[in-house]
């Protein structure tokens, strides 16, 4: 049994200088942006360390083997999946290749699905690629969230050029199934549309459920579809900035590859150096933080039933970002504005993720049990007053 991973004490993750850390005062716990609280894999350290005590801090090589290499390597171990490595190519961030692929095969103002609830830069991109968001939501029963294939393929039909998936879901860390998966597949084919597949979050896939990489869910899968992915959130390393745009077909692979050298120039040295360690030596810590995630999707659940009862809450089926519903107990459309005000406990606002996160907040149980505790404590006295 693997032992579950230990986070950092408060008072050192509060000398950190990322946004988690310094975005509110002292007083305020951060559990919104999606920055966990662990110390590095000793892995990446050791490589970052290398990399700076030999001043390779200069700009990182086209075409560059290492990275694609380690991530096909880890995607035959983690998933079971068959990743060319000539189909790979890196760029700054997901989002940032996200705003690229659209740029590429959409023309301005064409339509693109997202799914609301869903990550907020999944609309705020359209800005960047000149093109509209159309909202599809997510269909939500008594089994979880899922995607609305038949309004998804009524909005490929009305004209819609490409649909953002987010396979896992964030907020809500739906693992979307195969099956469904291989459907939208094939309603985008017949509408010869697109689908770019953010799975950034594929490496923290929880016990019990299985990652289905969007490309090997049907044969048409690899026709339409274009992968984004980073060891950016699995790994903590955000802020040294490189992704992977990831294909399994020709025409996808036309498209990545006719994409601007620039976009691919902005790849940093010491985001590929990290990123290789992390998926190359990176398993064990990796299985160490699934299990502490694993832990606190639970301990979640009791401590709602406790400081907040009422409120609604799916544990997620991967990665470290929990979606609760606060609106039985009447704090509005924007709970975590009531909760940083009133309890100093910071969490993303629900409506930020579109019209269905009235009443929602995120939670980053990406931490240690104790100051998930006492995040909980500090939301219970909401109820109490």
């Amino acid at each position: 049994m693997t032992t579950p991973l230990d986070a950092l004490p408060l008072d050192l993750l509060r000398t950190r200088t990322s946004s988690k850390w310094t975005r509110y005062p002292d007083d305020v716990l951060p559990l919104f942006v999606a920055e966990t609280d662990f110390a590095l894999a000793e892995t990446i350290e050791t490589a970052l360390l290398d990399a700076v005590r030999r001043g390779d801090t200069g700009y990182a090589p086209p075409r560059d083997a290492r990275i694609p290499e380690a991530f096909a390597a880890f995607a035959a171990r983690r998933f079971g999946w068959s990743v060319d490595p000539s189909r790979i190519r890196t760029t700054c961030d997901v989002m940032m290749g996200v705003a690229e692929v659209l740029r590429a095969v959409t023309r301005p103002g064409d339509r693109v699905i997202v799914t609301p609830p869903v990550y907020p830069p999944f609309f705020d991109v359209h800005a960047e690629s000149g093109t509209v968001a159309e909202r599809v939501p997510l269909r939500r029963d008594d089994a979880g969230w899922r995607l609305d294939l038949e309004g998804i393929e009524r909005a490929f039909a009305a004209g819609a050029r490409a649909i953002l998936l987010c396979n896992p879901h964030n907020p809500t860390g739906t693992v979307h199934d195969a099956d469904t998966l291989a459907e939208l597949a094939r309603i985008a084919h017949r509408h010869g549309a697109w689908v770019i597949s953010d799975e950034i979050h594929s490496p923290l896939t929880l016990p019990g459920a299985t990652f289905t990489p969007f490309l090997t869910a049907a044969p048409e899968a690899a026709e339409v579809g274009i992968a984004l992915t980073s060891a950016s959130k699995a790994f903590n390393l955000a802020g040294l900035k490189c992704a992977l745009m990831v294909t399994a077909a020709d025409g996808p692979n036309r498209v990545v590859w006719g994409i601007p050298d620039e976009v691919e120039w902005r790849t940093s040295i010491l985001g590929v150096i990290a990123g290789q360690a992390a998926l190359a030596h990176g398993d064990a810590w990796l299985d160490a933080l699934i299990a502490r995630l694993d832990a606190n999707r639970h301990l979640l659940t009791s401590l709602l039933a406790e400081h907040a009862p009422g409120a609604r809450y799916l544990p997620p089926q991967a990665g470290f970002l929990a979606w609760v519903d606060f609106s039985p107990l009447g704090w509005g459309g924007d709970p975590a504005a009531r909760i940083l005000k009133d309890a100093r406990v910071a969490l993303n606002p629900g409506p930020s993720f579109g019209e269905p996160g009235h009443g929602y907040a995120r939670i980053n149980i990406g931490t240690g049990p104790e100051i998930l505790t006492s995040a909980l404590e500090r939301i219970g006295t909401l109820s109490a007053s």
